[in-house]
């Protein structure tokens, strides 16, 4: 079986930019030429800021400097404090030289900008990148026809849970959208709050999955796909018809669910005081390694099965800085980056819920990644996230109206209107 996005999924893509703030100092030596110095270790900038994560990331710059060809040094940032960093660090005179993130329209957006280096070099002299799927290859090419990305995992969202506490309950898990409503009629029974959010903490982007897989669900991933382009408005009658359907189960939401962080509503979903919660794998790295075998999903439920199968899984890798003075040195860790040998290292220190990209890399091997890859590949159509299907400054339009929302549904015309309203700045900037 092959280990990558199959080239017939239509991979999303578009473009953006992002805010910007200060700039974290002293991250690498700047010269006279504004690039970082060509001398020292690459520069690799970090948003795996989860124990397990930062651990593997930890594993996987060691392995890299026994291979004796270079050296990588890590700088592992907080996540939320990295994404509105990103932009700075990009054009900055002396910008780190390798950064963890995203392929596609994000990537598109700071391409657009010269931030990134031109990769094609990386990518014909690679026998592993050779390998990669055809999906893969359109996703890591800018729209210049560079490609600015080297992939090297991706995971799936679900509706994650603990088999333990579903069998302590006597429920179990919905396929059609009726079904999910009475499982949380159930849930609620038992004095449980069925949905957990963690949308708060600076985490306000969670929020966005359920608009993502509402809007792919009742509307498909064609339309999602437009809408996030800016080809559709967000107070058009169908992007009402996807809150109409939010608002049959905002009354099952943990009312904590836009007050605490996403690695909260993970300790929230463990100890059994939610049901049930929408996430990517991700969250794993931040849950105990013991309650993993514990750990199941379910497919976001079909409400329309006209409507073809569209799931989000994200991939994720690195792209480098186009002033970086370490060039050869980037180009090496990047080669190294995209062979099986560093995605394992990866999936082994981590929590193991991803999948590597490199079609002649291991998985976990667990039930839960076996279930994942066979959800993603039946799905018709794969999306990414949000952001990384728009840009990284839409987002915040998105945590805006969203949060506004949860709090007041009965206002969502107002709500939509001044959404739209934003998002135009974005797209007409």
């Amino acid at each position: 079986m092959t280990h990558h996005l199959p080239s017939r999924r239509h991979v999303l893509a578009g473009l953006g930019a992002a805010g910007t703030t200060a700039l974290l100092s002293g991250c690498v030596t700047s010269t006279s030429s504004g690039t970082t110095s060509s001398k020292g270790a690459v520069t690799l900038q970090s948003n795996l800021s989860a124990p397990q994560a930062k651990a593997a990331m930890q594993d996987l710059v060691a392995a890299y400097g026994k291979k004796g060809k270079g050296q990588a040094g890590l700088n592992t940032v907080a996540a939320e404090t990295f994404r509105t960093q990103l932009p700075t660090y990009l054009t900055s005179a002396n910008p780190p030289d390798v950064y963890t993130w995203y392929p596609g329209s994000v990537a598109d957006a700071y391409a657009k900008k010269n931030l990134l280096l031109d990769l094609d070099e990386v990518w014909n002299s690679s026998p592993d990148l050779k390998k990669y799927s055809k999906a893969l290859n359109s996703l890591c090419t800018a729209s210049s026809g560079k490609k600015v990305f080297v992939p090297t995992t991706y995971y799936w969202w679900g509706m994650f849970y603990r088999k333990s506490n579903f069998a302590k309950w006597g429920v179990s898990a919905p396929t059609t959208w009726d079904d999910f409503l009475d499982l949380c009629d159930r849930l609620k029974a038992e004095g449980v709050a069925p949905i957990g959010l963690g949308a708060g903490g600076g985490t306000a982007w969670v929020a966005s999955a359920w608009f993502d897989y509402l809007d792919i669900r009742v509307n498909g991933a064609a339309y999602h796909r437009e809408l996030l382009a800016g080809k559709h408005r967000f107070d058009d009658p169908e992007v009402r018809r996807v809150f109409d359907r939010w608002r049959e189960v905002l009354p099952y939401f943990d009312p904590d669910g836009t007050a605490v962080a996403f690695q909260d509503a993970t300790t929230a979903l463990l100890n059994g005081r939610t049901g049930m919660m929408l996430i990517g794998t991700f969250f794993a790295d931040a849950a105990p390694k013991d309650a993993l075998d514990d750990i199941d999903f379910f497919r976001f439920p079909v409400i329309d099965s006209k409507i073809p199968l569209a799931e989000e899984a994200p991939t994720d890798g690195y792209f480098a800085s186009a002033r970086t003075g370490r060039r050869e040195q980037v180009f090496d860790l990047m080669r190294y980056l995209a062979t099986a040998e560093a995605q394992e290292i990866y999936i082994k220190g981590s929590s193991g819920t991803v999948l590597p990209c490199n079609p002649a890399a291991k998985d976990a091997g667990t039930a839960l990644v076996s279930k994942g890859r066979k959800h993603i590949e039946e799905a018709v159509e794969i999306t990414q996230f949000f952001n990384r299907d728009s840009s990284d400054a839409l987002q915040p339009t998105a945590d805006t109206a969203l949060t506004k929302f949860i709090a007041r549904p009965n206002d969502v015309g107002g709500i939509l209107t001044q959404w739209q309203r934003d998002a135009e700045k974005i797209w007409n900037a």
